[in-house]
Parts: structure tokens; C-alpha cells; sequence
């Protein structure tokens, strides 16, 4: 088996999330000419965002080189802690554990930057009436003791899927979005009933209810297409739901809405700051509205 370092080169060399002119070297802020080349692990919510910043950066730097790799927050906050990248992207908080870990084996304090913020959106078939739900159906569907189990049971009466089934596809339980939903969908303490169909991908959660008119789906509000339905989303049964949009999320009235964030250990210096910093200019969230989430600063 491949060990990590020999995939990361491979993956850096030979695969589009990878925006590299040098493959395979750290970060170098040295005068000796060498390619810098920036590594960054972690969620697939950001993985768009993170390679569009990455092509964006190295446009305007061409001796920079930002490797940037996907595979969820729980894989980022692993690589950041056994030193395999310089920074994690995280669709959710680090956990203490992690802090401590990454203490114990880094020598340095994790540091928490939000670049962002997201609505998490719940997706169906493009072709399903249903128009809204709320944040009790959602756990009623998803959660270990829910009870919502076909369509009709959300007030689908007509048409062919009024007797069916829902299928729930779900992320997997290394992903941040996973862990978020988990949190304040379905309540502290609470777990996922079994059955769901698991993907790996924020992108192949929506392909896949894209082609399933039975299927729910959650994923960032930016992986949408015409194929799918982002439903309004209430906090109680009865009450109006609230589109997931830039601007719902910036007023918080869309009750799922998360903060999206780059940890790294210690503070940021030489190069790393300056890419971070450019994340956080003006030109750097102009990338992250084009994309559809939500700026720092247009969230304060």
C-alpha cells in the first residue's frame, strides 16, 4: 500500500484538485529559489472554494504552489496534526481531543481562523412537490429514533412518490458536515439511524439525489444544480421556512448555517500568512460569494 506521503505526490502530480508547478516540497521561505509550495487538507464543503482560491493565488504568485486535497474535516485535522499539511480546512470545530492531541504531538496551539460561512442545504429531486421542512421532520428522518419514513408521512399525497420510501443519503462520519448536522439537526447526544445511503463527496451527495426522485440529501448550499430542490427550512413544524441564500445565512434566519474555517498551528508566518491573508482581502471573499457561501465580513 501506497504510504500517505507517496499518495499525496501522486495525487499533487496527477489530479485536478491539485494546483501545483512543484510537487512534493514544504513550504519554503528560504532565498534559495525554490518553488513554495502551501498543503492544505480537509473538507469537501470547501474543497471548490479552497482549489479556486489555490488557482486564483498561484495566477497572482506563480511561485507559490497551493496543493490542495479534499477527504472530509476529520482527515484534515489528522493530517494537520501528524504534520502532513500546513493547513486544515474544517467544516466544523476542532474537538478538544484534537486540540490536545495536536498539542501533545506539535508543540504548538491549534489557531482557528473562520474564512467563511455556509447554509447547509437540504436537497431533493428537482421533480418533488415538497417545498419546505422543518428541523423536527429533518431528525425525524435522519435520527436513530425518528419515525418519518416515507414521503407520505411529509404530506406527499399525489403523484409517484406519495407511497414511497425515503431515501436518505447521508455523508460520511469522517466528514465535518456530517458531525454538524449530527449536532444541531438531530440533537446532543443523538445519532443517525441506520440505512442511509453514505457518500463521500459534498458534490456526490447532490449527483446522487440528483438522479434518485426518492432521495434527501444535505450538502453546501454551493454544490447546487438545476437538477436538484434546496428546500426552505423552518425551525419548528408550521412556521415558514427560510431559503438557504447568502443573505439568509448572513442574517442567521436560515437555521442551518455554519461558520467555515482554516486551522493551522501556531500563528501564521512567511508564506502561510500571506496566502491567509489574501483569503481574507476583499479579492480573496469576492471567490467565496462568487461560489455562494457567505464572506467574513459580510456576516459581522
Amino acid at each position: 500500500m501506497l504510504s500517505l506521503r507517496h499518495r499525496r505526490l501522486a495525487l499533487a502530480c496527477g489530479m485536478a484538485l491539485v494546483v501545483s508547478l512543484g510537487c512534493g516540497k514544504r513550504a519554503d521561505d528560504g532565498n534559495n529559489g525554490a518553488k513554495k509550495v502551501i498543503r492544505v487538507d480537509g473538507s469537501d464543503t470547501m474543497v471548490n472554494l479552497a482549489q479556486a482560491w489555490a488557482e486564483q493565488y498561484h495566477r497572482k504568485h506563480p511561485g507559490v504552489s497551493v496543493q490542495v486535497l479534499g477527504g472530509g474535516s476529520g482527515v484534515g485535522i489528522a493530517s494537520l496534526i501528524d504534520g502532513n499539511c500546513d493547513m486544515a480546512n474544517t467544516s466544523r470545530k476542532m474537538k478538544e481531543s484534537e486540540i490536545e492531541r495536536a498539542k501533545a504531538k506539535r508543540g504548538g496551539e491549534p489557531k482557528e481562523i473562520i474564512v467563511g460561512y455556509d447554509a447547509l442545504a437540504i436537497y431533493v429531486h428537482k421533480d418533488n412537490p415538497l417545498d419546505s421542512i422543518s428541523m423536527e421532520e429533518l431528525a425525524a428522518i435522519y435520527g436513530e429514533e425518528g419515525k418519518v419514513t416515507k414521503w407520505s408521512q411529509l404530506g406527499v399525497k399525489e403523484g409517484r412518490l406519495a407511497g414511497q420510501d425515503i431515501t436518505r443519503v447521508c455523508r460520511q462520519s469522517s466528514s465535518g458536515t456530517y458531525v454538524y448536522f449530527r449536532e444541531v439537526v438531530l440533537g446532543s447526544g443523538k445519532d443517525f439511524k441506520l440505512g442511509s445511503v453514505d457518500q463521500s463527496g459534498s458534490k456526490d451527495v447532490v449527483a446522487l439525489v440528483s438522479r434518485t426522485p426518492s432521495a434527501i440529501g444535505y450538502s453546501g448550499m454551493g454544490y447546487h444544480t438545476p437538477d436538484v430542490k434546496m428546500l426552505k427550512v423552518s425551525k419548528r413544524r408550521g412556521e415558514p421556512g427560510v431559503a438557504p441564500t447568502v443573505d439568509n445565512a448572513k442574517d442567521d434566519s436560515y437555521p442551518i448555517t455554519r461558520p467555515l474555517q482554516i486551522y493551522l498551528i501556531g500563528e501564521p508566518a512567511g508564506t502561510v500568512k500571506e496566502y491567509l491573508d489574501w483569503i481574507l482581502s476583499s479579492e480573496g471573499q469576492k471567490i467565496v460569494l462568487d461560489l455562494g457561501y457567505v464572506p467574513v465580513k459580510l456576516h459581522e
